[in-house]
């Protein structure tokens, strides 16, 4: 999934790739219980939370998903490789490694090129108007946003949100500014339980036709490159992600999104 680089992310450590959601991994709640406990990321969905992911996303990813929130404290400090001015030479100049381009930005290694990765498809089921399609919709959105991040591809990432929804856009702009400077791969998550999947009333926010989906994610920011700035950040942390899928026309399109803090269940 910061996509992203998908953000400053909370919680736990970081990630890998895939994105099993098998049914029998979502817990089922009577009505009354599920609604009271989705009640409150509802409304504590706020664009401060989203903006701090979607900025930290552009050297380490996540939302970061990521999009893309404060890292845990037990998390590991991302090593990092300043790299020495061009020394003037007939040869390709290189730092830490890595050959530097004609444009001064460190070239990215050819096994963990953008055509790398192949594009998530979205599931049939995702396009059916029905919680369950509301539900792998949210995750297909999981995982391009991971494709994004690792890619520079925004324009799949863009096409699942409504317009001028901050959460998407923050992800987006993060993807954008990164990769007119540098880059990144590795960057993984994957959904390790459906916490709950609720319809969310117009009472409570938002726009007709809305499904609530939480979920937590294991994530891997992965190894990122801004000009000749080298992050690596292979831990794994893990953190809830909270999706507001609205059927709009004949397909789910994200209209807001959070990850929220001290959510786990």
């Amino acid at each position: 999934m910061k996509v992203p680089p998908l953000s400053e992310r909370p919680v736990t450590e970081e990630e890998e790739q895939a994105f099993p959601a098998p049914t029998s991994r979502r817990k089922k709640r009577s009505l009354t219980a599920r609604r009271a406990a989705l009640r409150p990321w509802v409304i504590g969905i706020g664009l401060t939370v989203l903006v701090a992911v979607a900025a930290v996303g552009a050297y380490t990813l996540g939302a970061s998903i990521s999009s893309w929130n404060d890292r845990p404290s037990t998390a590991a400090t991302p090593t990092v490789h300043p790299a020495p001015m061009p020394s003037e030479s007939s040869e390709a100049a290189m730092s830490g490694g890595y050959a530097i381009g004609p444009d001064g930005v460190l070239v990215r290694p050819a096994q963990f090129a953008a055509d790398t990765y192949t594009k998530p498809e979205l599931p049939e089921a995702a396009k059916e108007n029905s919680e369950r399609g509301a539900e792998l919709a949210a995750e297909h959105y999981v995982a391009t946003l991971s494709y994004a991040w690792n890619t520079g591809d925004t324009q799949t990432l863009a096409s699942l949100s409504a317009e001028n929804i901050p959460f998407a856009d923050g992800h987006i702009n993060a993807i954008n500014s990164l990769y007119s400077n540098g880059w990144t791969y590795g960057n993984a998550a994957t959904i390790t339980s459906i916490v709950e999947v609720e319809p969310v009333t117009e009472e409570m926010g938002a726009p007709p036709n809305t499904i609530g989906v939480l979920f937590h994610v294991t994530t891997t920011n992965g190894t990122s490159c801004q000009g000749q700035r080298i992050v690596v950040s292979d831990n794994e942390y893990t953190v809830s992600f909270a999706l507001f899928m609205t059927w709009q026309g004949d397909r789910w399109l994200v209209t807001d999104g959070n990850i929220p803090h001290g959510n786990d269940k």
